[in-house]
């Protein structure tokens, strides 16, 4: 057998060399492989041959395909070979980890790593039964020398991954293996830590010896090696192993941190053992790290290491050791897992005290909180907040101190420095090992800046009056600072801040630090108690405070909202407030400017409308006394028709109107509404008007979208768009603002209450009802029109110029194909709007707001809305005419914004004739238009995955294809959604038992914790809508086909929701009646359809499944048709069917099974 083996091995090497050789062609290199593969099937001396291959004599490459060639005979042949070849091969394997490698520095990885795997795919075969010595024969290889020692930890290693982690064998030799395992766990502890021990020692004696490197070397990376081992059995043996002989692991552990080899494996074990959930009890004793000799070998690790991550200290932007950087990383983590079980063991039941040195830990933690790394200050935050809002340690005095040091932090922590792409800040050098892009970074911050936030406000409800305090002088400081904008000044004007220079950056900082403290100062300070004078103070000195940077300006607006509670304590400051907000109305950076203005001034006067509305709905009682003064303010401004932006004019008109409901007198409010909307009535109603909304030709000449522009002239038909879209702007906000009194008796009083029901309950009018139901007849004729402009005999009309007028702006494109993430201009340039773009957001914006109004009347207008006379008709006449031509992106608001609105606000005695009415023909037209929706995308699937190499298929085509498939997703969901809404009762959660059993990743799963928290029939209750609806045969069954029929739409989170919330609920109701039998197996297949669809995403498979299961269970008793659905079943086990199916039609006690294993055993038979 000699001589066929070695010539087999001289073609096996020449395969392998033409395999491995980059000048080898690809038809040779294929042959080559072929050769080899046939080999390792077929040869019956794959052993001999393996073993020759595996010689230490041969080259790295041909010795490591020898030991696949074993590792293939034993994971693919072992269980056919005799007894007596298994032991002679086992033997030979134990020969090649004895004497069949070179030293621990001179082998290959790979080869190392082949050995280990060929040794553990014997021991998933043999042990413990036929293999009862394999521990005693690991630990004897030890004794040989380094690299045999190494070899042993991987094969632990390897082991603990395969059986515990990915779980790669059969359940049964899986429990088999983990049963002896958990058996010999504290042996495998004490030799892991003995072997540990050891080598640590003699890498610490020769590390000092001159001429010893290389087997101090050697040392360390079996050192390396046994951390690595036992950071695969830290995460899963029982938490005792890891606390016997007096916590000696962890004890190793920190002392291994100033070990600069070890100290990152190190980190890595102690982070795994500190992050172990389980018993409180069994955690208790992790609190011993906070003993003075473990705290004292962390906080020594991370300041020599963060010495060690910079070169130099000299130069502001120090190049970073990224080992050192890691490590630091992983001992912030460590100490973030520290505090997490602090929280959890303290107040818990377990008695566990406020630990002596608390201190020494706060410390070390601020390090990494006052770290340049913006990175490592962000990982400290959760901690943080998790300590300050503690019942008893935010109490402690060491918490309290450490608070305020960490307001003081923070104040660093705020200041948006860092950029990868920037030298200005230690920080930057971090971030470019962090972050590949500003905006990588930008949007980072923005999240570490609210977990910052979150942080303060939950200190501020412990100490207020401290947070104020610093936020005061942080405050003060800044005004008193010169503005310094720095190398990057804006563009727009000389002496202006771009978004980073550095004061933008620390007024920003400090605004947002000065918001959240305020905020909290309110709600846990007694009144008596609240600094009024101080805060008044500031709030002089922010009034008095006058700048023309507009970044600066929205800063000291904000701070002007935050500190606005103070003036309610000193009334007459009230007048000043409301003149700096005015001012900022108007803001302009150029005065009489042709130019366009930038974002950061339109954010301004934005900024200063928002502020007068937020007052205006939080302190309208306060601001009623200088209501002539705001009114006669407003009427100024209105004067000058180009002053204002439409959207400006209604945030003030919204103001007004929330002050006004203050008045608390129907005849009063009523005349001051009627005053308000004189204009826009005057103008609405006229008979141009009138001809303008109904004709959608003469709408858009009107409009101006069938006129030819030129950019750079001006477009005359603009101020006719203007004007309209202030009347609909108008009519909105006092929709949406006009309120009776929420007191009854102040009600009564004002005139308010125009009867009551039957029932007793009051009936409330409004004060601006006259005037909007006289509006009302000409918004759904603007409505009616806007649906049929998408007429093709319309679509014609449009200009050149606006032919794409109304396609989806380019704001909702990036939205709808979620490119949100900021682009960081730092410059801020004049937004400049082509004609195009202005008619777009024209006809957006007053589409929108149409559907917003009709969303609102109901709320506001209440029985006055839906007793007018043919409601149902006139919607339907308008809001759903010609939709065959409108675009999907139209559709969503009029789902979302009104017919949403619509069914959650309308009073039950009005579904009959209102809702049904509307809702029958809208979900019918729904469920054939979607349908078609989906057929389509359907069909350009596989037509994209069979021209797949086809490279004519242009960018911009493949982004509106993607584009229109998104919008078919989000309509899909709305009118789900709007099903939902209208037929389930949605019961809400309970909440979690015990926060710490959640885990983080578990966390993010938030559809798989849905799933598996959802109850054993997945129903919710009906609605009152939906049982009207019910009792309409045609409506219900539309509402079943659109749900079940989603079901295999291409949408994951549609079908999961659907199938877990939906599709029992409705058909429960009527499986009690006549169903059809084809209707029954239609559902059936749907929900078999919808599994082939989305089977393999785990949360849609288990909750389809969950939903046959159901429907099964309870058809098919009646319905035996459903069995003939089930054999159409690729390859279903028809004897389990059958046994399945006698389960269900012969109910007896010794058939019963559990929930779990019922839904396990009918998983199985449906996978076929």
């Amino acid at each position: 057998m000699g001589e066929p083996v070695s010539e087999m091995c001289d073609h096996l090497i020449k395969a392998v060399n033409v395999m491995m050789d980059a000048e080898s062609s690809q038809i040779y290199r294929l042959e080559a492989l072929k050769f080899c593969e046939e080999f390792k099937e077929k040869c019956p001396f794959c052993v001999p041959c393996g073993l020759q291959l595996a010689d230490k004599a041969q080259t790295a490459v041909v010795r490591h395909f020898g030991l696949q060639i074993l590792e293939h005979v034993i994971k693919f042949r072992w269980n056919n070979m005799p007894q007596q070849e298994k032991v002679q091969l086992k033997n030979c394997a134990m020969g090649l980890l004895s004497s069949g490698t070179y030293p621990i520095l001179e082998e290959e990885s790979h080869i190392k790593d082949v050995l280990a795997r060929i040794i553990v795919e014997m021991i998933k075969r043999e042990w413990p039964q036929h293999w009862p010595d394999m521990l005693k024969e690991m630990e004897a290889l030890t004794s040989i020398g380094e690299a045999q020692t190494e070899l042993v930890m991987m094969i632990l290693l390897r082991l603990a991954e395969d059986v515990i982690t990915f779980q790669t064998l059969p359940a049964q030799r899986r429990r088999d293996i983990q049963q002896t395992l958990t058996q010999n766990m504290e042996s495998i502890f004490s030799f892991l830590l003995t072997i540990l021990q050891l080598h640590v020692d003699e890498y610490r004696k020769l590390k000092k010896i001159l001429g010893q490197e290389l087997q101090a070397k050697a040392h360390c990376r079996v050192g390396v090696a046994a951390l690595s081992t036992l950071a695969g059995y830290i995460d899963w043996v029982a938490l005792a192993h890891l606390t016997n002989d007096n916590c000696r692991l962890l004890e190793m552990l920190c002392l291994l941190l100033s070990e600069t080899e070890l100290q990152l494996e190190a980190a890595e074990c102690l982070l795994i053992a500190i992050s172990r959930k389980g018993k409180l009890d069994d955690r208790k004793p992790l609190m011993v790290l906070f003993d003075d000799v473990a705290m004292h070998y962390i906080l020594s690790a991370a300041q020599s290491a963060d010495g060690a991550a910079t070169y130099n200290t000299s130069s502001p932007t120090q190049p970073v050791v990224e080992r050192h950087y890691i490590f630091l990383k992983r001992l912030c983590q460590v100490l973030c897992s520290l505090g997490s079980q602090l929280c959890f063991l303290v107040g818990s039941g377990v008695e566990v005290d406020v630990p002596a040195n608390l201190s020494k830990y706060t410390e070390a933690f601020l390090a990494f909180t006052t770290h340049p790394s913006q990175f490592l200050r962000s990982s400290t935050q959760i901690t943080w907040g998790t300590l300050f809002r503690h019942e008893i340690l935010s109490k402690d005095p060491v918490i309290i101190q450490m608070m305020i040091k960490y307001f003081r932090a923070t104040m660093t922590n705020l200041v948006k420095t860092g950029f990868p792409s920037r030298n200005d800040s230690p920080s930057c050098e971090y971030s470019r090992h962090d972050f590949d892009s500003d905006e990588d970074f930008n949007s980072f911050f923005n999240s570490f800046r609210a977990q910052q936030g979150e942080a303060v406000r939950n200190a501020c409800r412990v100490v207020p009056l401290e947070g104020f305090q610093i936020a005061a002088e942080w405050l003060q400081y800044q005004i008193s600072t010169p503005i310094d904008i720095g190398t990057t000044g804006s563009k727009m004007a000389e002496g202006l801040c771009s978004i980073l220079s550095p004061s933008a950056v620390q007024w920003d900082a400090m605004t947002f630090f000065t918001e959240s403290v305020v905020g909290q100062l309110f709600k846990n300070v007694e009144v008596e108690k609240l600094p009024v004078d101080q805060g008044i103070e500031l709030l002089q000195a922010v009034l008095n405070y006058n700048t023309q940077d507009p970044l600066i300006l929205s800063c000291v607006l904000t701070n002007l909202s935050s500190l606005f509670p103070f003036v309610t304590h000193r009334p007459h400051f009230l007048p000043q407030v409301l003149y700096k907000l005015f001012a900022s109305i108007t803001f302009e950076v150029v005065e009489e400017s042709k130019a366009p203005r930038t974002r950061a001034v339109k954010n301004v006067r934005r900024h200063a409308c928002s502020s007068i509305i937020k007052m205006s709905r939080d302190y309208p009682w306060f601001i009623l006394p200088c209501f002539d003064i705001l009114y006669n303010q407003v009427k100024k401004l209105f004067s000058n028709e180009a002053l204002l932006t439409q959207m400006e004019k209604c945030a003030l008109i919204e103001a007004l109107v929330l002050i006004s409901n203050q008045f608390k007198d129907y005849t009063k409010q009523k005349a001051f509404l009627e005053e308000l909307m004189a204009t826009v009535a005057a103008r609405w109603t006229s008979d141009e008007m009138r001809q303008v909304l109904l004709e959608p030709a003469l709408f858009l000449a009107f409009v101006g979208a069938d006129q030819l522009m030129a950019e750079g002239t001006d477009h005359t038909t603009g101020i006719n768009r203007s004007r309209l879209s202030f009347c609909v702007y108008t009519i909105l906000g006092v929709v949406k603002r006009a309120r009776w009194p929420a007191d009854l008796e102040e009600a009564k009083a004002g005139g308010f209450v125009a009867g009551y029901t039957p029932s007793g309950a009051p009936i409330y009018r409004n004060p601006c009802t006259p005037q909007v139901l006289a509006l009302l007849p000409n918004l759904l004729a603007l409505i009616r029109t806007h649906n049929n402009l998408f007429l093709p005999e319309n679509m014609c009309r449009l200009s050149e110029t606006f032919s794409r007028a109304y396609e989806v702006i380019e704001v909702e494109r990036k939205v709808v194909l979620g490119l949100t993430q900021p682009v960081l201009d730092i410059y801020d340039s004049p937004v400049y709007k082509t004609h195009l773009e202005r008619m777009q957001g024209f006809f957006c914006t007053l589409y929108d707001n149409c559907y917003h109004i009709l969303g609102n009347a109901g709320l506001s207008l209440h029985q006055d809305f839906y007793t007018i006379e043919g409601l149902a008709e006139q919607i339907v006449g308008s809001a759903l005419i010609s939709l065959d031509n409108v675009p999907d992106h139209r559709l969503r608001p009029m789902l979302r914004v009104f017919l949403k609105q619509l069914v959650l606000s309308c009073p039950q005695e009005y579904y009959d004739s209102l809702l049904c009415p509307l809702l029958g023909p809208l979900f019918a037209y729904m469920l054939q238009r979607l349908n078609l929706r989906w057929q389509i995308i359907n069909q350009r699937s596989t037509v994209s995955m069979e021209d797949d190499e086809d490279e004519a298929c242009e960018e911009n085509q493949v982004t509106q294809e993607m584009l229109e498939e998104q919008l078919v997703r989000l309509v899909t969901r709305e009118v789900l959604d709007l099903l939902t809404h209208a037929c389930i009762l949605k019961k809400v959660p309970e909440p979690a038992g015990n926060k710490e059993d959640v885990d983080e990743d578990e966390m993010m799963s938030t559809e798989s914790q849905a799933v598996t928290a959802s109850p054993a029939q997945p129903t919710g209750e009906m609605t009152e809508l939906g049982k009207c609806l019910l009792k309409h045969e045609d409506i219900y069954m539309t509402l079943l086909t659109i749900s079940f029929t989603s079901l295999s739409w291409k949408d994951t989170s549609n079908c999961h929701r659907t199938a877990s919330m939906v599709c029992w609920t409705l058909l429960r109701q009527v499986v009690g009646g006549n169903l059809l039998p084809e209707a029954v197996t239609w559902f059936y297949a749907s929900v078999l359809k919808g599994l082939q669809m989305h089977g393999q995403h785990e949360v849609c498979n288990s909750a389809l499944t969950q939903l046959a299961l159901i429907i099964y269970d309870n058809l098919r008793p009646r319905y035996m048709e459903l069995r003939s659905v089930m054999t159409q079943i690729h390859s279903i086990n028809l004897e389990a069917l059958d046994q399945n199916d006698q389960r269900l039609l012969e109910p007896s006690s010794a058939h019963k099974v559990g929930e779990k294993k019922r839904k396990d055993q009918f998983k199985k038979l449906i996978t076929g």
